[in-house]
C-alpha cells in the first residue's frame, strides 16, 4: 500500500515516446485517432489520424485526414494528408489532397488529387 498523497503525486505523467500501434485486418474504427508513436492500418478506419507516422497497409484504407511526420500508403485513402515525408508505394490507390516536404511515388501507383508542396 502506497503511503504518499495526492500532494506529492505528479499532476500529469509526462508524455512518453509512442510505439508503434497496429489496427488488425478484421477491424473496422469510425473516428479520431492520436498517438505518439506511428500507427498502422491494416483494416478500416474512417476519421482523423494524428500521430508521428502511418502506414496504410496493402488492404488497408482510410477515408478522412491524416497529420503526420512521415506516411507512408500501400493501400487505400480518400481525404487529406499533411505530412513532411509522404511515400506512395506501388499497390497505393490515393485520391487525396496531400500537402508535402519530401515525396516519393512508386511506379504503379495511381493517384488523383492535387499536391501541394510546402514552402521553405
Amino acid at each position: 500500500m502506497s503511503t504518499e498523497t495526492a500532494e506529492t503525486l505528479p499532476a500529469t505523467r509526462p508524455a512518453q515516446p509512442g510505439g508503434k500501434s497496429v489496427l488488425a485486418a478484421d477491424l473496422r474504427i469510425v473516428g479520431d485517432i492520436r498517438a505518439n508513436g506511428s500507427v498502422e492500418i491494416l483494416g478500416v478506419v474512417d476519421g482523423t489520424i494524428e500521430s508521428q507516422g502511418v502506414i496504410i497497409g496493402q488492404d488497408g484504407q482510410l477515408k478522412g485526414r491524416i497529420t503526420a511526420e512521415t506516411v507512408d500508403i500501400r493501400g487505400t485513402t480518400n481525404g487529406k494528408i499533411s505530412c513532411k515525408s509522404l511515400t506512395l508505394r506501388s499497390t497505393s490507390n490515393v485520391k487525396t489532397d496531400v500537402n508535402y516536404t519530401t515525396l516519393i511515388i512508386e511506379s504503379g501507383a495511381t493517384i488523383e488529387g492535387k499536391f501541394t508542396r510546402a514552402k521553405g
